[in-house]
């Protein structure tokens, strides 16, 4: 049955509904989230034992570790604000695009552990394996600056870490969650709140330090997703959670 409102909106709907077809009916996505995860996942080891074996003091390795939260925080929050606005669904990558989406569709994860939280969601991380990648490239060369290896090698680690805590704000009442997202560590359920009951603010989601950051830039390049993206899956039916 045709859903009312503008051409483009039908259009953009019905776009979304056959991508989403295919995200949840072609086993091929399944497997190249996976296989996104195992390099992200692998790089990651990789570049931490790299790291590890080049000499720096405690105050350098603090200050790395200091760097590496923050630009992990913007970055992620960044490709956050760029996906939940884009509508592209008819590209090679539409249906990832429309799976991204129903984050807000169904807000709570599946339960699961955390470690398969942390592998499971870094497969949504298509743009970090080339980064990870050129990191440990450059970090094997002799001139590689200790200082900045350290610091790429705990931004990847961090960036899948913060999908762990995306998912701690949705689904976790533990008192240690709460008390890391009190001391600044994780995403509290009060700031990612914002998120959803909101529009176009607070996408950033390893411990929300860059909000203001990302949401200047947020008004100059988007109107929100509300009267946008957030339309488009209004057919969609789920199962269950994600």
């Amino acid at each position: 049955m045709p859903v009312a409102g503008p051409p483009d909106l039908q259009e953009k709907i019905a776009q979304f509904d056959r991508a989403i077809f295919l995200y949840e009916n072609v086993a091929a996505y399944k497997l190249f989230g996976y296989a996104v995860a195992t390099a992200n996942v692998l790089l990651q080891a990789a570049l931490l034992a790299r790291a590890w074996s080049l000499p720096t003091g405690p105050a350098a390795h603090l200050a790395a570790i200091l760097t590496a939260y923050l630009a992990a925080d913007l970055v992620n929050g960044l490709v956050h604000m760029y996906m939940d606005n884009n509508d592209d669904y008819v590209s090679p990558a539409g249906p990832l695009i429309a799976g991204f989406h129903l984050h807000h569709k169904l807000p709570r994860y599946t339960d699961r552990p955390l470690p398969e939280v942390y592998f499971l969601e870094s497969g949504s991380k298509v743009w970090l394996a080339p980064c990870l990648a050129a990191g440990l490239f450059f970090s094997l060369r002799p001139e590689a600056n200790p200082f900045a290896v350290y610091a790429l090698a705990y931004f990847g680690v961090l960036s899948s870490v913060a999908e762990v805590s995306h998912y701690l704000a949705h689904n976790s009442l533990s008192p240690a969650a709460a008390a890391l997202a009190r001391a600044g560590l994780l995403l509290s359920k009060r700031r990612h709140g914002r998120h959803h009951t909101e529009d176009n603010v607070s996408y950033t989601f390893l411990n929300g330090f860059t909000d203001p950051v990302v949401d200047l830039i947020a008004r100059k390049l988007y109107s929100g997703y509300k009267n946008g993206t957030d339309l488009h899956y209004v057919n969609y039916k789920a199962a269950g959670r994600r």
